[in-house]
C-alpha cells in the first residue's frame, strides 16, 4: 500500500460491512473504531480480553492483561500468547506483523513498528513490511522502539528507551540508540 493509499483510507468515511471482504481500508477504519471504544470509557479485565480479540480477530487468552490506553493502525496482524501483559500507551504498528510469545511483558509507551519507508525519492516513501517477533517471557521496558524485522529471544530484557534496530539474542539484556548487548542473564 503506497502513502497516498494509506491516507485516502485514513481521511474517506468508509463503511465496514461484515457481509463482504474488508479490504485494507475497512480493516484501518475497524481498528480505529475498536481502540476508540477501547480505550474511552472503563471496561473490565474480562471486557479489554473480548475487545482485544474482536481487535486482532482472533481469542485472546484469559492470562491476557491490558491497561488502555492501547493503539494499533490494523490489528488483524498480531498474534498474543498466554501469560502476556500490555502496559498502557502502547502503539502497535502490526501491518508486517507481531507475535508476542508467552510471559512476555511489555512496558508503558513502547512502540513495536512493522513498516519503514523507502528514503530513496524515486520511491515515493513507498512502504517496506517485516514482522516483528517477541519470543517467550520477554520483557520490553517503557518507551521503548522495536523496528522491523527485529526477533527478541527468549527471556531478553530491553531497557527502557532502547531502540532496537537488530535481533536480540535469548538470555541478554539491551539497551541504548541503538540498542546493544549489556549483559547476558545466567538461565
Amino acid at each position: 500500500m503506497t502513502v497516498e493509499e494509506m491516507i485516502r483510507c485514513f481521511t474517506e468515511n468508509t463503511k465496514i460491512d461484515n457481509e463482504k471482504e474488508l479490504t485494507a481500508c475497512d480493516l484501518f477504519q475497524e481498528a480505529i473504531k475498536i481502540t476508540m471504544e477501547m480505550n474511552n470509557s472503563y471496561h473490565t479485565p474480562e471486557e479489554l480480553r473480548q475487545i482485544m480479540s474482536q481487535l486482532i480477530g482472533k481469542r485472546v487468552d484469559d492470562t491476557f492483561s491490558l491497561f488502555p490506553p492501547f493503539y494499533t493502525d490494523f490489528g488483524k496482524n498480531i498474534t498474543i500468547g498466554k501469560n502476556v501483559f500490555i502496559n498502557s500507551g502502547c502503539h502497535f504498528q502490526d501491518q508486517g506483523g507481531i507475535e508476542i510469545g508467552d510471559g512476555s511483558l511489555i512496558g508503558h509507551n513502547v512502540v513495536l513498528a512493522t513498516i519503514n519507508h523507502a528514503i530513496i525519492p524515486s520511491e515515493n516513501r513507498r512502504n517496506y513490511y517485516a514482522p516483528i517477533k517477541i519470543c517467550n517471557n520477554v520483557w520490553i521496558g517503557s518507551n521503548s522502539t522495536v523496528l522491523p524485522g527485529v526477533t527478541i529471544g527468549e527471556w531478553a530484557v530491553v531497557a527502557a528507551g532502547a531502540v532496537v534496530s537488530k535481533d536480540v539474542p535469548p538470555y541478554t539484556v539491551v539497551g541504548g540508540v541503538p540498542a546493544k548487548v549489556l549483559k547476558k542473564i545466567k538461565a
